[in-house]
Formats: structure tokens, sequence, C-alpha cells
């Protein structure tokens, strides 16, 4: 269980802070514990999960080591596979709602890879791998600028310094 003032990855939005944690009445005699988060990116937003859901995943920020980690084993992680170009985006949403940093990161190597490939024939990459590729930053950058004690723009910075050959 989270404690108030534990940020955490809740789904799709990104990192949050426990800002309370609250018994309410769902009806007749059903009361249910929730937790009430704060999106740090998605300003005036308030999010009410319960403690005991299961559909959306709701994981602790990983440690300052566990990131460190993470950037360091970047090119030993595998890229999506992705068989058929029309499954290309459900992998891509999957991969999303997972709420895994591994997976964001093979996401985001997977479409840069893609993009680079497209772009080395003449053509530009695809609306679809640029939308996925940038969400997957926001929710890694966003993540990863917890444990670094930095903003986002910060960690997209160190990032591209720690393990991109060439920016995107």
């Amino acid at each position: 269980m989270f404690e108030i003032g534990d940020y955490v990855v809740h789904g799709n939005s990104g990192v949050c802070r426990v800002d309370d944690i609250q018994e309410m009445n769902m009806g007749a005699d059903q009361k249910r514990t929730y937790y009430i988060l704060v999106p740090l990116y998605t300003a005036g937003s308030k999010l009410f999960v319960p403690t005991d859901g299961k559909k959306v995943v709701t994981r602790s920020v990983m440690t300052k080591k566990e990131a460190q980690k993470l950037l360091e084993e970047w090119d030993e992680i595998e890229t999506l596979l992705v068989e058929n170009d029309k499954n290309r985006e459900e992998i891509y949403k999957e991969a999303l709602r997972s709420c895994d940093s591994r997976q964001w990161v093979k996401l985001i190597k997977t479409s840069y890879q893609r993009n680079q490939d497209r772009m080395k024939i003449g053509k530009k990459a695809t609306t679809s791998d640029e939308r996925y590729l940038h969400m997957a930053e926001d929710n890694l950058f966003g993540e990863l600028a917890i444990p670094f004690q930095m903003t986002k723009g910060e960690v997209e910075d160190y990032f591209i310094t720690q393990v991109r050959k060439e920016p995107v």
C-alpha cells in the first residue's frame, strides 16, 4: 500500500503524487478505500483510484539505482517485436498501458529505429510512430525526473548524453 506523499506511476496518467487516502461510501453499506492521486504533469487533475483496483497498473516510481540501471542496460534492451504493421499501433498501446519502464524503452527504441530506417530511404516518420515515441518518452522522462531530482527537460538532456549516440 502506498502512503501519502509517495510518487507512483498510474496507467496513462504518468507520475502522480499520493495526495490523500480516503474511505468513500459507494452505495448501501459499501465502503471502499481510495488513493487520491495528483498527476504531476497535468495541472488541475485529481484521480480517485481504488486501493484494491486491478484494472489499471499503479506502481512505485523507480529508485535512483533502478533508474541508473535502466540507462546502463539501454543497449541490451531489445526492441518490440512487430511482425505485422497492422498490429503496430496495438503493440505500442499495450507497451504504454503496461506502465513498465522497460516496455517504454522498447517502444522508444522500436519507433526511433523505424523512423531512422524510413529516413534512410527518403520517407518521413509516420504520425503513429512519432505520437507513440513522444508518449513513451514523456512517460519515461517524467518518471526519471523523480529519482534524478530533475525536470523532465533536464532528464531528456541527460538521457541524450548518457544513452543516445545522436539526438532524435
